[in-house]
């Protein structure tokens, strides 16, 4: 944990370093100030592949130099649609430092958005990973009149490669360059991110530079952990994806604080990559960390005698943990025995070094937050969304600046309050923010950019409340505003429009339902239904890793997951867990009936968006059926 003296010297170096006003400066200040051997590592054919801070600089030169010659100016758009890997920091760095924008696509999206996006964007040249996504592209090419060129990262039939567009201008001088940086100011649109969301069209975010660079300077005045000894490596594995902003503002966070970013091979090597990276640090969703919490509670059902009761004396030890230190001398003297022969193997298993990670983009059971900081891992939740480039709320390791349950205190520079809603309680309403991190609207879009903005407010469409610190709710006042010197939390409650009536007129907040609900380690995923009907009810995504462990303990056949899920025993005890669940909420808000899925939600099957929140329009028309029958007289 850094010293005041060290906190002070890192603000006034941010001080100090005025030319940091534009997002490629951070490359600069690390070049100039703290270069890399590692800046960049990713796989290639089964071998790590290292990017010092200057073999970045000169790649993404070379990018810069080739765009150049394609005629591409200020303002123009530049697309990439690719994986996470080092190509796709040279390009973004090589447009982003001649004045062009940058815009990510997910390379989930389907052909429909992505000619929609590169059409919306007027994008001129496209970087792609691959063939697949360049036949997609060049597929719609003829209804993209402003496009130029398709490039590939990988060698692919028919299509440019990346490097022809490098090589060409291999033996120009780069100082060239310098001229065009110089042009590019710090109100300057920096990227167009495209929302995946969870409803309706895309929306293209505007980032400036400045949104950006004030949003990494201010969560870099907060005590997010001393990764390592001074003279140490500092390692970070990434495996969230580029194309978002949470993870493209944490890239260029890196390259400030001088962390070494690894890349996941992919999303199924996340272990085998933690431990050959060792990590300090890395970003996560709550989706990721119920699934490490489902394995490693698989792992303790299959213990037996003296070291399946230590395993479960210790998560019912670390359930009680309080981050603040509030714990009491016999309770620290239990968990020192429960860190050393149980936590330790967490610890192990994500590499053995991991001194903090962050969370965001969805809601962290309370319970498993409390599992993971016992185990000496700190998850420190944090809240934002593209529109505020991205996190504006934050908990941290500085004393007072955690709370179990909620996503943090205000961010440096940034006001925060609550906008009262219809059916909420005292002090809970819509989040609503203000600061030089919001965005500057919507590209081509300024009937929904008023909509969002409004007198310099951005509406999040997200509900909360500030709470705090011992988790009572703070009732504002009308006109009050809440800062980082206030001893307020943010807590998020649920989103604005996924908030639905009964037929009763009553209102119900899914999203605390399915958090509490998840919490059973025989549940995967669940979706809380119910608008305008008499009750609520839910789709249900068994754990089936899980569910074939207690199969297995009470001679349930798992022949298929089409059976088990109709087998009356395996629906007895989830029926059990709902009735357990529901003793957690108020009359209206208890589940009446369910039913169990035999397919998980994912990116892929376009239920999910890309960090993993349920698409609950797409979710509802793919079982419109299933939720028709729970309503059915009879």
């Amino acid at each position: 944990m850094e010293t005041t003296t060290q906190k002070i010297k890192h603000t006034q170096d941010i001080r100090q370093w005025t030319d940091v006003t534009r997002v490629f400066d951070f490359l600069a200040y690390q070049e100039n100030t703290n270069p890399q051997k590692t800046c960049i590592a990713a796989k290639k054919n089964g071998q790590w592949q290292h990017f010092s801070t200057q073999e970045v600089r000169k790649q993404s030169d070379l990018v810069s130099l080739g765009l150049l010659q394609l005629d591409i100016k200020k303002g123009d758009s530049v697309a990439i649609i690719s994986e996470n890997r080092p190509e796709w920091n040279f390009a973004d760095l090589g447009a982003m430092q001649i004045g062009a924008v940058v815009v990510p696509l997910y390379p989930t999206a389907s052909v429909s958005d992505f000619e929609y996006i590169l059409q919306h964007a007027e994008t001129k040249v496209v970087f792609v990973s691959k063939k697949e996504f360049y036949d997609k592209v060049h597929s719609v090419a003829k209804n993209l009149p402003h496009l130029k060129k398709i490039y590939t990262f990988d060698p692919s039939e028919g299509a440019e490669l990346w490097t022809d567009l490098t090589q060409a201008v291999a033996n120009q001088d780069s100082s060239i360059i310098e001229s065009y940086r110089q042009n590019v100011m710090p109100e300057d649109l920096m990227t167009l991110m495209y929302t995946s969301g969870t409803t309706g069209q895309p929306k293209g975010v505007m980032i400036t530079h400045d949104n950006l660079v004030f949003n990494i300077f201010t969560t870099r005045e907060l005590d997010l952990g001393q990764l390592g000894n001074e003279n140490e490596e500092k390692r970070a594995l990434s495996f969230l994806p580029l194309c978002h902003v949470y993870e493209k503002s944490v890239f260029y966070s890196y390259l400030f604080l001088g962390i070494n970013m690894y890349y996941a091979e992919s999303m199924e090597t996340i272990a085998a990559n933690l431990q050959e990276v060792k990590p300090h640090t890395f970003t996560t969703v709550p989706r990721l960390l119920e699934k490490v919490y489902e394995k490693i509670e698989a792992k303790g059902n299959e213990l037996t005698g003296p070291t399946k009761i230590i395993f479960r004396w210790a998560m019912r030890l670390a359930e009680r943990y309080d981050p603040e230190g509030n714990n009491g001398g016999w309770y620290g003297f239990q968990l020192k025995w429960a860190r050393k022969l149980v936590f330790s193997k967490w610890q192990a298993a994500l590499g053995g070094n991991v001194r903090a990670a962050i969370s965001g983009a969805a809601a962290l059971s309370p319970r498993l937050a409390r599992l993971f900081w016992a185990a000496n891992i700190p998850i420190l939740e944090g809240y934002g969304q593209s529109e505020s480039t991205p996190v504006f709320s934050v908990n941290t390791l500085d004393e007072g600046g955690h709370l179990v349950g909620t996503v943090g205190r205000m961010n440096p520079g940034v006001e925060g309050a609550i906008v009262p809603e219809e059916g909420y309680r005292p002090g809970e309403g819509e989040i609503v923010c203000r600061g030089r991190n919001v965005m500057r609207g919507y590209f081509k879009n300024p009937e929904q950019t008023a909509e969002t903005i409004k007198n310099g407010w951005l509406h999040t469409g997200d509900i909360g409340m500030f709470v705090d610190a011992k988790g009572n709710p703070i009732v504002l006042k009308e006109g009050q505003t809440v800062t980082r010197k206030d001893p307020y939390f943010l807590k998020i409650t649920d989103r604005k429009k996924e908030v639905f009536k009964t037929s009763g007129g009553k209102y119900i907040a899914p999203l605390p339902i399915e958090t509490k609900f998840k919490e059973s380690i025989l549940i995967e995923q669940m979706m809380v239904v119910g608008e305008y009907k008499k009750f609520p009810a839910a789709l249900v995504v068994p754990s089936f890793d899980n569910l074939k462990v207690w199969c297995a303990d009470h001679d349930v056949p798992f022949n298929s997951r089409e059976e088990v899920v109709k087998d009356p025993r395996v629906v007895a005890k989830y029926q059990r867990i709902v009735d357990e669940m529901n003793e957690f909420f108020g009359q209206v808000e208890k589940i009446k009936k369910f039913k169990l899925l035999t397919k998980e939600w994912t990116i892929e099957s376009n239920e999910l968006t890309p960090t993993m929140k349920m698409k609950r329009r797409v979710i509802t028309a793919n079982y419109k059926q299933e939720i028709e029958d729970f309503y059915t007289e009879g």
